[in-house]
């Protein structure tokens, strides 16, 4: 049975780049570091594992592998974002502290059941920092939300949406 995440892991440029904006801009405080030299294959590497822990118990990680090619690029909102939670009244101050550290921020956006800014990490992923407002949790609740139904519409009428260049 899966009790939760413990982590989702991502590459990163920098060690040092991607610690300074999510320990230091964040507040993640960096739990832990693994050193790997030899994949379970028995391939020779030089990679650096990083965990960041979150207030419930998981954590973000990343891999610094200088000796296995990646493509960075500025990821798109729907390709690939890394949402976190926050207080209501942390939103502002933190869109704040974007601004002023120069760090790429967008928001405050409404989404219904919660409220969202952006930014873009060192390695060119989305981070969205949300707070839960009053109708989350019904927003949320597939017994009266009507999720699969939605989804079951969803596939029915998508070829229609398809894009044909």
């Amino acid at each position: 049975m899966i009790k939760g995440l413990h982590h989702n892991a991502y590459r990163c440029r920098d060690s040092e780049e991607t610690r300074r904006f999510y320990e230091d801009f964040l507040g993640l405080p960096l739990a832990g570091t693994l050193e790997l030299k030899e994949t379970k294959s028995g391939r020779k590497t030089e990679t650096l594992h990083t965990f960041y822990a979150m207030d419930d118990g998981s954590y973000l990680a990343f891999f610094e592998a200088p000796d296995q090619p990646c493509e960075f690029k500025d990821q798109h909102d729907f390709d690939l974002h890394i949402a976190l939670e926050i207080p209501p009244d942390q939103l502002e101050p933190m869109r704040q502290k974007g601004i002023k550290a120069g760090i790429e921020t967008r928001g405050i956006s409404d989404h219904g059941g919660i409220h969202s800014i952006y930014f873009r990490d060192p390695n060119g992923y989305v981070i969205e920092l949300t707070a839960k407002q009053p109708g989350h949790d019904a927003m949320m609740d597939p017994r009266t939300n009507g999720a699969r139904a939605k989804l079951d519409r969803w596939q029915a009428t998508k070829q229609g949406l398809r894009s044909t260049g």
